[in-house]
């Protein structure tokens, strides 16, 4: 198929209309079959579930093109089951996880011509989402439901190459104890935006939130996991109920273990250890790994011996071979490539 004229190289992390999206909705009880639109408007009562209450969760992956031609997507098996966890937290239905696949499937293949061409560094977002539709006065759940599935072309999340970010420790908790920080409900992120505009008119790049009970212990950034990697090149993660759990960290853990022969500790991490570990960073799905060379705790740095120029050589290990599972380089673990078109 023939791409759109779009200068790849050169688009940024945003939203860019496509010509199809996906849209099923959940009325008396069950899903309807649903099925692509061409209308990316979404018209709804004043009074909906989703803005009184914001009873919404989402979802984010990514197809791209292989070096061989192919379009493929990164385990999106993962996402339906983690979306149909936030469903089942936020008491909204649960949409089947083999019809989210397929949805995606559909979404891909009618924008085809919106997936970047392999050596772009562009990639094609794809974000499932599902809100209340109907209205909603009192405090309850929703009746109706609306899932959806857009799509839309994006640049890297970095320009001219992953530098090191610098982060402060918050003052501010992400999640409460037993609160929703284990799912992906719009709520979180919410919650988190004005930490993260005073991060930025401080001159940091993201925050360090530590676990709200006790405040010892690392947990996430607004939007992405932590990773570290420790003076004899062990793979360090957090553990926490209250962590969204990354596809991305999951899938770091494996590489780390089963193609770097990597020793892999997912545990509760200190505070007090941070200033011990040789690098540190930030994986999710839009960057794979952000590299952290500076993280300052109000006012105390703790500079990693990484630095701020390049990533650690670790982590660009960990980068470079999940990067090349991804992009057809390595043999990826079954189940890992769904191959869309």
């Amino acid at each position: 198929m023939e791409k759109k004229n779009i200068d790849w190289g050169n688009i940024g992390f945003g939203y860019i209309p496509t010509e199809a999206r996906f849209v099923a909705n959940y009325k008396d009880g069950a899903w309807e079959e649903g099925g692509l639109t061409d209308e990316a408007t979404i018209t709804m009562t004043e009074c909906a579930g989703v803005l009184q209450y914001a009873q919404t969760c989402f979802e984010g992956l990514k197809a791209y093109t292989t070096e061989d031609g192919k379009v493929v997507c990164f385990r999106p098996d993962l996402n339906a089951a983690r979306m149909a966890d936030s469903c089942r937290r936020l008491e909204m239905p649960v949409f089947p996880e083999e019809k989210f696949i397929d949805a995606v499937d559909q979404v891909v293949k009618a924008n085809l011509a919106y997936v970047p061409p392999f050596g772009s560094g562009a990639t094609l977002y794809i974000r499932p989402f599902m809100f209340g539709s109907n209205a909603v006065i009192g405090v309850k759940p929703a009746d109706e439901y609306q899932f959806r599935i857009f799509v839309t072309p994006v640049g890297p999340y970095f320009k001219g190459g992953a530098k090191p970010i610098t982060i402060r420790v918050s003052d501010f908790d992400r999640a409460a104890p037993h609160g929703t920080g284990h799912i992906k409900a719009g709520l979180n992120y919410a919650m988190s935006l004005h930490a993260i505009v005073d991060a930025h008119k401080n001159g940091f790049d993201e925050n360090m939130y530590l676990d709200p009970r006790t405040r010892t212990k690392v947990e996430e950034t607004g939007g992405a996991n932590f990773i570290f990697i420790t003076k004899d090149n062990k793979l360090v993660t957090p553990k926490s109920n209250s962590i969204l759990p990354s596809i991305t960290r999951r899938s770091i853990m494996y590489v780390a273990e089963h193609y770097l022969n990597m020793e892999v500790e997912h545990r509760e991490v200190y505070f007090d250890e941070v200033k011990d570990f040789a690098e540190c960073g930030l994986c999710g799905t839009a960057a794979v790994i952000s590299p952290v060379g500076k993280i300052v705790d109000h006012g105390k740095e703790i500079c990693f011996p990484s630095g701020m120029e390049e990533m650690g050589p670790v982590t660009r290990k960990l980068y470079d071979t999940l990067t090349g599972i991804q992009m057809g380089h390595l043999e990826a673990p079954e189940g890992w490539i769904r191959v869309i078109a």
